[in-house]
Formats: structure tokens, sequence, C-alpha cells
């Protein structure tokens, strides 16, 4: 049951709506509906919104509803799966707008997280803020050695705001689903879970710092990608502290000719770093647009990015990362039998989908795509309507590939913008090929199992144990599968093909660690019994593979 605390907050919400002539939102909840008799006396907006598309007036709608609202807003403009694409597009254009608050209340937010004075902390500190936003906002200081830096503070009592927000999204999200039509489709109460776990994590500076450290980590050598470094020391839930950057906005062209920068390399070099971000280190910044992502001016022959923001940050599952790269690789090669396949085998789709089918109308999205000029083609836009036509063949994706989604969106976008005719699959593809090759090579594939002997050897003494119960298991249901004459034939093949994959996979283990033995410590004989033992363990996986 709705609290009647979040009462007012709700008629505020429904007026809102109804000034916005959002009435089929206002129709979701039976309790709004009179509100609607009184139209006229509920004022109008600043603007005509009688010829604004229905995106554009729920934009102008959570505008006026408040900070938490645009946060809200531009959350669920990353989750295609969850809004339709015209409200998405017009999400994404929600700026937060928010006054400043005072210098002196974020000098006392600062003294209280970190314990001493800001005049022992920093050097300097600008009381006046470089930029705020609806959670937190920025100021300029120095550090006692010289280094300018940037300070980020939450604004005070935010954490109180927000969850009564959240309880009135929640309530909001409860009567949708309990009223709207199509709640089943738009699934209100997954769009407030999302906006509230995203929230949660914007609300945690140290973790926005973390994310900071690992992206820098990832690309140390600051030739393509810069990231400001962390101060730790200066940190907390509620401070970050981070190296002052300087730098353009990528979508700032004039800036970037007048820096003389060769735009066609920086757009390649753009593209390069998505793929390396998402499939070679699987962390990449999910927030992309042109204020988070600047250009390094002073970089005239070897042009570089400055990331900032790392409060959305996304990763994928080692079995999603690896299938959503194969289907790539199909999609760049036309191969579309072998994305229907990909499709069901990475379980994104159910196994009694025809493939057949799946194939047919995954070349219906795709092939007018090719026959446009290579430099036209835009990837992006070609992955959303895969998503949407496989949606039809009950897709079900998680919600990263849908942040991955949006980020391949801006990326493009970035791309195109600096240079108009980018041909995104002739960067794409060599980048892509050579990542795979460089993570699923023999050697990696040997290095990681080096790191895993002590874990095997660990859990060795149980295999017996486990192996003798598996069976026993087997054979109980062995047994009684023999009460169904109709299905006998097929379950004792069934059986017969499980100790197969078990016996292969038992053998393929054991060599496999021998060789890595033998490997490690060294054979008097050379490397020849350790690579002779590991080719034999790999063929013996190969058996069973196909045995499944």
């Amino acid at each position: 049951m709705t609290s009647w605390k979040v009462v007012p907050g709700l008629l505020r919400v429904a007026i809102v709506l109804l000034r916005y002539r959002l009435d089929e939102l206002v129709d979701a909840t039976h309790l709004f509906r009179p509100l609607k008799f009184v139209r006229p006396l509920l004022g109008r907006p600043v603007v005509d919104v009688r010829p604004l598309s229905r995106g554009a007036r729920i934009r102008l709608a959570l505008n006026e509803l408040g900070p938490i609202f645009v946060k809200a807003g531009q959350i669920l403009s990353t989750r295609r799966d969850l809004v339709p694409a015209d409200i998405a597009d017009e999400l994404a254009l929600l700026q937060d707008q928010v006054p400043p608050f005072p210098g002196d209340q974020a000098r006392a937010i600062i003294e209280r997280e970190l314990k001493l004075p800001v005049g022992t902390l920093y050097a300097s500190f600008d009381p006046v803020p470089l930029a705020s936003a609806s959670i937190s906002q920025v100021h300029a200081a120095t550090l006692h050695d010289g280094r300018a830096v940037v300070v980020k503070v939450l604004r005070p009592r935010i954490n109180e705001r927000i969850a009564r927000d959240v309880s009135l999204l929640h309530s909001l999200g409860e009567m949708a689903q309990r009223w709207h039509p199509n709640a089943d489709k738009i699934r209100p109460l997954d769009a407030v879970a999302e906006v509230e776990k995203m929230l949660e994590n914007e609300l945690d500076l140290q973790r926005e710092g973390a994310n900071a450290s690992l992206l820098r980590r990832n690309f140390i050598s600051g030739v393509d990608l810069y990231v400001p470094e962390v101060h730790w020391e200066l940190t907390t839930a509620s401070v970050l502290t981070l190296e002052r950057v300087t730098g353009v906005s990528c979508d700032d062209i004039i800036a970037i000719d007048a820096a003389g920068i060769d735009r066609k390399q920086l757009a390649a070099k753009g593209v390069r770093l998505f793929y390396e971000q998402v499939f070679r280190d699987n962390f990449f910044h999910a927030d992309a647009h042109p204020g988070n992502i600047w250009v390094d001016p002073t970089r005239a022959n070897e042009p570089r990015f400055i990331a900032l923001d790392f409060g959305i940050m996304g990763s994928l599952p080692e079995a999603d990362q690896y299938w959503l790269a194969q289907n790539f690789i199909a999609l760049f090669e036309r191969d579309y039998a072998r994305i229907a396949k990909l499709h069901v085998d990475a379980g994104w789709m159910p196994a009694s989908v025809r493939l057949d089918e799946l194939e047919a109308a995954v070349r219906t999205v795709c092939e007018p795509y090719f026959t446009r000029p290579l430099s036209q083609i835009s990837l992006a836009e070609l992955v959303v309507k895969l998503f949407q036509t496989a949606r039809r063949f009950e897709l079900t994706l998680q919600p990263q590939l849908i942040l991955l989604q949006k980020t391949l969106l801006n990326i493009e976008g970035v791309g195109r913008l600096l240079d108009p005719d980018i041909d995104i699959w002739a960067v794409a593809h060599p980048v892509l090929k050579r990542i795979l090759r460089e993570r699923y090579s023999p050697l990696r594939t040997m290095r990681e199992i080096r790191k895993r002997i002590p874990e095997w050897f660990h859990n060795a003494p149980q295999l017996p144990e486990l192996v003798r119960d598996a069976m026993r298991q087997i054979a109980l249901g062995e047994q009684r599968l023999l009460h169904d004459a109709e299905h006998l034939t097929h379950q004792r093949r069934l059986v017969r093909r499980m100790l197969e994959v078990m016996g292969s996979a038992l053998l393929g283990t054991t060599l496999l660690i021998c060789a890595t033995v033998l490997w490690t410590f060294g054979h008097p004989h050379g490397p020849l019994l350790p690579i002779a033992m590991a080719a034999c363990g790999f063929l013996s996986f190969g058996f069973g593979w196909m045995r499944r």
C-alpha cells in the first residue's frame, strides 16, 4: 500500500503531467483521473506543448518536477529495453541545471568527512563551484605540493531527499504496475529499481574513485586515453579529490581544429578505445557523452581523449562478453545463420526458437544496410534494430548489454561528429579480431591454467568422490527410467553419452594438469612431452564437447 506521506508528492506529479498533456500517464492510476476535469485550474506550462512529441513533453515535465526526476530521466535514457526509443532519445537530452549550494557548506562537509580543516587539507580551496549538478558539485583546489585538483562534494542532506523521492517513484511504479494496461511491457517496477540502483551508486563517491582508478590502470600509458589520478587520502564516500585536467569537449569542432588535431585520426582512435574497453578490459565508460569525454588540445601530433565522471561504468559477464564479440564478428562477415545460432547458444533466446526464422529476420534487418557505402553504415543503429527484432523471438538481455548498446550509440555519434566519413566497420573489425586472437590464444590459455594449478591441486582429492557420486546419481536415474519403456532407448543413449563426456573431461583435465606441472618444473627431455600431453588433453576436451 502507498504511504499517506507520499500522497502530496503524488498529486504534484499528477498535476505536472496533466499540465504537459501527458494524460495517458495519469490514466494509469484511477486515483488521479478526476484531476483531468480541473485541468483549466492547474495553470499552463511555460511553453506551448500541444505541437510537441510525447518524449519532449515528458522531458519538460521532468525538468519542472526537479533534479532527482531529471537524474531519473537520464538514467532511464540508458535503458532502451524499458523505455520506447522516441522517449529515450528525448530523455538523453536532459541536463542537470541546479543552483549551487553555498561554498561554506561544502567546506563543512569536507571537514566533517576528512576530520581536518580545509586549510590543512588543501593549500587553497575555491568556495565558488566550477560546476553544480543534482547530486554533487565540484570545487577547484590546490594541494600543498602545488598540484591542481578538483573536489567533488555531495549535496547536503542529499541522501534523505533521494530516499524521499525514490519512495515517491516506488509508489508511482506500484500504481502503474497495478492499473496500467501495458504494465507487463513497460515494467514500471523494473524501471524504478534501475533508477534506485544507479542513484545509490552515484551517492558513493568512493565507488566513483575506484572506477576512475581501475580505468586509469587499464590505460596507464595515457597515450590514447588519459584518466585523472585519484587522491585517496582526500577521498571518502561523500568527498572525491581528483587531479585537475584541462581539455576541450569532443564536440567542440572549432577548438579541435584550432589545436591542429587530425579529426580523422582522433575519430578512429575513439572507436578503437571503445572496443578495447569492452572486449580487452571488460570495463567501459558507460556515460560517454561529449560533456564527459574531452580532447587534449596540447597533443596535436598524437591526439588523445580525457575521460571524466566515472559514476556509471559497465562490465559484462565473461560468457556474454564472448558471445557478443562473436556476434559482432559474424555481423562484420554477414554470416546471418551464425548470428541466429549464437543468440540461441548464448542462452539469450529459448532453444525452441526456429533458427531458420530467426536467420530470416536477421537478414531482413541487415541486408538493407549493406547496400549503402560502408562509411554510411551505422553499426550502433544496426545493433539497436537487431535487438528490437530479436525481442519478437523472446530475447532476454541483461541490463549491461543495454548499457553497452547506449554507449555504442554515444561513441559512434562522437566518431561521426569528428569525422562524418568514418568507416566504423573498417576500424572496428581488425581491432576486435586482434583482441579476440590475443584473449583466446594458446599462450594466454596456458597462463590461465598455471594460475589455477593451486586450486586444482586443492580440489583434486575430492574429484574421485565427486565422480563416484555423479555415477551413482546417473545409475539411480537410469534405474528409474527403466520403468518408462517408451523412453528407455533414448535415456540409455543419453546416459552413455554423459559418461563419455565426463570421462573425456576427466581425462583432459588430468592430462592438462600433468602437462602444466611438467612445464612449470621442467622435464629432462625438454618441452616436447608437456606439449604433447596438453595437445592430447585438448583433443579429449574436444571429443567431449562434440559428444555433449
